[in-house]
């Protein structure tokens, strides 16, 4: 296992933006495999105790992916990401918003712009989230609703599947 692997979680409120920078200790193939195959993503999207349900997901530009983050009670918050721009293993980029169980998305909850980056370094990948909001209140809001520790916690639990994954 590799030790000292980068993470950086930065909010430009200027700039109305959220970088988070996350080195994993897998090759750039796996790691993108993680944040664009359905069968993946449940296992780690979601802050535990949390779980992530995918309804659908079509992985192209002009697709989407529609799921639910489903707490412990079986309470369930429903999201979708609209891919835009598909460039394998580079980035991707799309929209993320709030909805109902059929992908209706509501209108008092803020759209999040996403582009996620891939920089393979042999035994390593960083990636690099930049989140970007149209107002400051929308940006607030995320950090308000816990975004930040929510994903870091995500994101450690694919720490730990990618572990599991690189053994088989």
């Amino acid at each position: 296992m590799i030790s000292n692997l980068q993470f950086d979680f930065l909010v430009d409120k200027e700039k109305k933006t959220i970088t988070v920078k996350k080195e994993f200790a897998a090759n750039v193939s796996l790691v993108w495999d993680a944040f664009t195959k359905k069968e993946i993503l449940d296992q780690w999207w979601a802050p535990k105790p949390w779980k992530s349900r995918t309804k659908s997901h079509d992985f192209r530009e002009g697709g989407e992916r529609l799921y639910a983050m489903v707490g412990p009670a079986g309470e369930e918050h429903w999201a979708v990401f609209k891919f835009q721009k598909i460039d394998k293993p580079n980035y991707f980029s799309g929209v993320d918003g709030f909805t109902d169980a059929d992908g209706v998305l509501n209108p008092e909850m803020p759209l999040l712009n996403w582009k996620v980056n891939f920089t393979g370094k042999g035994a390593t990948t960083l990636v690099e989230v930049n989140i970007s909001f149209d107002t400051l209140d929308q940006l607030a809001k995320i950090l308000e609703m816990g975004f930040k520790d929510g994903f870091t916690i995500a994101l450690q639990s694919l720490d730990e599947l990618l572990l599991s994954l690189k053994k088989k």
